[in-house]
């Protein structure tokens, strides 16, 4: 206390007994001979800048709410608001602000609660004004951030403490998304139990405003609540009355609503996460440990609760309406199966009903949130803002159709072929993969003027006629009939895993590569071109080995045909090395097909090829495509490349997929069942085998393990010819922390199901 003391007596010519007190920062209770009493705060890691960003803050409130006492600075001796001590760390001496703190106030009354979350609805009315440059600094208790403290649950020992922790910082990272669309401004930052004064009823005070930062409004109601609910007998119930007191001031939007239970999780595991990382620290000190007790218990009482229960018990004294999910996933069961063809399946055995998406996760009626771990579709994750803001915006201004000139066509050919070799040159749009895929068929038929074509054991291209006549994985499946076209040739998969030939080298490829020679001199017959996925997804998540397509289409020019790249499932950046798969062999296609990713759900698809092809094409017979094309798709198309390049989602792939693959290798260290890990990037597969040595496939198995990672949160998918491939291939946008969670669902699904 020395330095304390000498300060006091150097800036404010002040002495009295100091006492220690708790809090973030040095705090110091200062009482002096005469009966004055001050507290004294040194803040190492607070700047000039800061301080004045809390006045502004103090003067706003002080001037919208004069009954609220609020803390008053006292000047130096030479008149300044801050002090500076001997180690350079800024000072303030405050007036001592008399008053009974929430959390020694016992239980409060409902009218209390009301009191209070008034009083923070009219401190968002009262700080949404104040500018200053230091509101967009951030901190450790920055509750939209909260997920940076995701990497502290390794520090928890308890399983069942640690699982809760997880699950709570997975709620809030999957409803971060929604916060930038709501209305931000200054906020206090820590109106906690013990920052928050009460008298009888109404709450009197507001202390230590330096926590303050900008954020969404509602992120300072579910900081309050989180202690609130933590003190509370009936936990629920005083929040309620806190929303309502909050909505009669401040009338909260539905998609606050929608957060605040996410919110009020996200800051109890802040809480009870620093307080692990401080105990490695100095756990002596008591004062930093004073929330994690009640924050413990609170957040084990809630994990298990659905968010859309929580949400009804939080609003339960409003007149918010709970936001409407239309009817029960058994009864829109009932109407698929009136009016909709069976052969239009569902997922699991317990199907989802879904409402909403953002970034990887998909969101039942319940609220509950789905790493989605499957859809390559939407490719640069659900409902990317800027992706939709660009359709929104187009399709406001102008849509019609290519037979017209607009700049976003001619714009988007150009960016989509800088992303290609530049023998690809030539752009057609079109609606979908299977639109693409029959338009690539037409143009290898015309251009050679033959009409047999090679395809790959396993392969899925499309679902109009032709396309099935080209897809061995409808063909030769279920409710197939066989190989029905003569024009049609089927060459082995390059799988090193199960095929002829083991192994992931060039050799090996080399030798698939002379099978497909093989199978066009049995055929006997002139061939229009070889199709391929540059990497096989329903025939099981299969990569090629090097060398394979480089003499594949050797032999395939050789014979005078084309090669077709299938890219719909696999481009776009996908694989982490390069932008499109085919690129990690030594070869250009003739005609690259795309789709899917293209959109990020939005229905479009494109073929690109060589010039020479492309005029051969044009022989007096129009190629139209009503929607291919259009602005509103290419402004789509635009935004989606825009979201790869400006957030580096190709490396991405590579970094977060080689950790993603790396994790799953470590499981099948562990588990027997796993024969097979593959893939490259954020395309990878796991294959299920009973028996290692006999390759036996694990079908059902692969399918218990599909549904149980479904109860668990987590959405996969199985495939290939023998149903046992565990297929992953998400969004592209999820992280470390995501993968991290599905390899420990993952152990312990397989540990559950399969021991």
């Amino acid at each position: 206390m020395e330095a304390h003391a000498r300060l006091l007596l150097e800036a404010f010519d002040l002495a009295g007994e100091l006492t220690k007190l708790p809090g973030e920062n040095d705090n110091v209770l200062v009482e002096t001979d005469d009966g004055r009493r001050f507290v004294l705060k040194v803040m190492p890691s607070t700047t000039a800048g800061d301080l004045e960003l809390e006045h502004a803050a103090i003067a706003a409130l002080a001037a919208a709410e004069p009954s609220l006492t609020l803390p008053t600075v006292v000047p130096t001796t030479s008149g300044d608001l801050v002090a500076w001590s001997a180690e350079g760390h800024a000072a303030q001496l405050l007036e001592f602000v008399d008053g009974t703190p929430w959390g020694d106030a016992g239980e409060p009354s409902s009218a209390r609660c009301r009191s209070l979350g008034s009083l923070l609805a009219g401190m968002a009315a009262a700080l949404q004004g104040v500018d200053h440059p230091n509101a967009t600094r951030t901190h450790r208790w920055d509750l939209a951030r909260a997920a940076q403290h995701r990497a502290l649950t390794a520090l928890i020992d308890s399983p069942a403490r640690r699982r809760a922790l997880d699950e709570a910082f997975a709620l809030f990272t999957a409803y971060a998304p929604f916060l930038a669309g709501l209305p931000q401004g200054l906020i206090h930052g820590d109106a906690n139990d013990e920052n928050i004064l009460v008298g009888a009823v109404d709450i009197v005070g507001v202390l230590d405003f330096g926590d303050c930062l900008r954020n969404p409004f509602v992120c300072e109601l579910a900081i309050t609540l989180s202690y609130v609910m933590q003190r509370s007998a009936a936990p629920f119930e005083r929040a309620a009355d806190v929303i309502a007191g909050y909505h009669e001031r401040r009338a909260l939007l539905r998609d606050e609503v929608d957060v605040l239970f996410p919110l009020i999780l996200g800051r109890l595991a802040v809480t009870v996460a620093t307080c692990a990382e401080r105990r490695t620290l100095d756990a002596s000190r008591a004062s930093w440990f004073v929330s994690e007790k009640p924050a413990w218990e609170l957040l084990l009482a809630l994990i298990d609760v659905s968010p859309a229960d929580a949400t009804e018990r939080l609003c339960a004294a409003t007149d918010i309406v709970p936001a409407k999910t239309g009817p029960s996933p058994d009864a829109l069961r009932e109407v698929r199966r009136r009016r909709l063809n069976p052969a239009l399946s569902l997922a699991y055995d317990e199907p989802l009903k879904i409402v909403r998406g953002r970034g990887a996760h998909l969101f039942d009626h319940r609220g509950r949130p789905f790493l989605d771990l499957v859809n390559n579709v939407c490719h640069v994750g659900h409902c990317h803002p800027h992706v939709v803001a660009a359709g929104q915006l187009q399709m406001a201004q102008l849509n019609t159709n290519s037979r017209y000139l607009y700049d976003q066509l001619t714009d988007y050919a150009e960016r989509l072929c800088a992303t290609l070799p530049d023998e690809l040159d030539t752009c057609f749009f079109v609606n979908s993969g299977s639109e693409a895929n029959e338009l690539a068929l037409r143009l290898a038929k015309t251009h050679t003027g033959r009409d047999d074509m090679l395809v790959v054991d396993g392969a899925y291209h499309g679902h109009t006629s032709a396309l099935i006549a080209i897809s061995p994985y409808k063909f030769m499946g279920r409710g197939g009939s066989g190989r029905a076209d003569d024009w049609v040739h089927v060459v082995p998969v390059a799988d090193g895993y199960r095929g002829a030939f083991k192994g992931a080298d060039e050799a090996t490829g080399v030798r698939y590569g002379d099978e497909v020679g093989r199978v066009i001199a049995e055929a006997g017959r002139p061939i229009a071109g070889f199709i391929s996925e540059s990497l096989l997804g329903c025939g099981g998540q299969v990569v090629p080995p090097p060398g394979y397509f480089a003499r594949a289409v050797e032999h395939v020019r050789a014979a005078g045909g084309l090669f077709i790249a299938d890219e719909v499932q696999v481009g776009f950046g996908r694989v982490g090395t390069h932008m499109w798969a085919f690129e990690q062999q030594t070869v250009v296609p003739d005609i690259v097909v795309m789709g899917k990713p293209i959109g990020n759900g939005h229905p479009m698809a494109a073929v690109v090829t060589r010039r020479a092809i492309a005029d051969s094409f044009d022989n007096g017979m129009e190629f139209f495509a009503t929607f291919g094309g259009n602005p509103v798709s290419c402004a789509i198309g635009m935004a989606v490349l825009d979201v790869i390049e400006s957030e580096g989602l190709q490396q991405h792939a590579l970094d977060v997929g080689s950790h993603f693959k790396h994790g799953l290798e470590q499981l099948a260290k562990r588990h027997e069942i796993i024969g097979d890990v593959r893939g490259v990037g954020l395309f990878l597969g796991v294959e299920l085998v009973t028996d290692r040595a006999a390759l036996t496939p694990a079908r059902e198995e692969a399918t218990s393990v599909v549904n149980a990672m479904r109860q668990r949160g987590f959405l996969l998918s199985t495939d290939g010819p023998l149903g046992n491939v565990i297929k992953i291939k998400p969004p592209m946008v999820i992280d470390r922390h995501d993968v991290d969670r599905t390899l420990r669902a993952l152990d312990e699904a397989f540990r559950t199901l399969l021991s």
